[in-house]
């Protein structure tokens, strides 16, 4: 093959486990999307801040965050991996999963997510300017997790695209 690597061994190791981490963490924001923020946003305003401060809370926890910040330094080390082995087989996949998951995962959730996470946080539970963002803050950020789901499971696959 003229020196050109193909995708095996720890690469492989690599990319299987990134592929791994990418669809976890697209799983917990696809069940955000699908249940949890509309469970909460039929709360009362009170209820559904008090609620959402408190998973962000846990969310932090190292349970989680191993899985989303190690499966962005997966990310991140598949990309340089594959500029320096630059296989004869999936590359473009391999740079397109790595960068959906680092902008579209880790990326929105730095500036869309955790923005808004943060504002909420901030505000007294039961106070009227909590009712008043309460709508605002389940549109906007659902949205945004929406994005985020979609991304991190088109990272999944693209990974697995590479290695088929």
């Amino acid at each position: 093959m003229g020196g050109v690597e193909m995708i095996d061994g720890p690469f492989l190791v690599l990319v299987v486990v990134g592929s791994l981490g990418a669809g976890l963490v697209a799983g917990v924001f696809c069940g955000f999307s699908a249940f949890v923020m509309r469970g909460l946003a039929a709360l009362p305003p009170a209820q559904g801040v008090a609620a959402m401060n408190a998973i962000n809370v846990a969310a932090l926890r190292p349970a989680f965050m191993a899985v989303f910040m190690g499966s962005a330094v997966l990310s991140a080390m598949i990309a340089v991996v594959t500029f320096v082995v630059w296989p004869d087989e999936g590359k473009v996949e391999l740079l397109l999963g790595s960068a959906l998951y680092l902008v579209g995962a880790f990326g929105l959730t730095a500036v869309a997510n955790v923005p808004r996470n943060d504002r909420l946080a901030r505000l007294t539970p039961g106070a009227p300017e909590a009712a008043v963002y309460w709508p605002v803050y389940v549109r906007e950020w659902t949205f945004w997790n929406h994005v985020r789901t979609a991304a991190s499971a088109a990272a999944s696959l693209v990974y697995i695209v590479a290695l088929v």
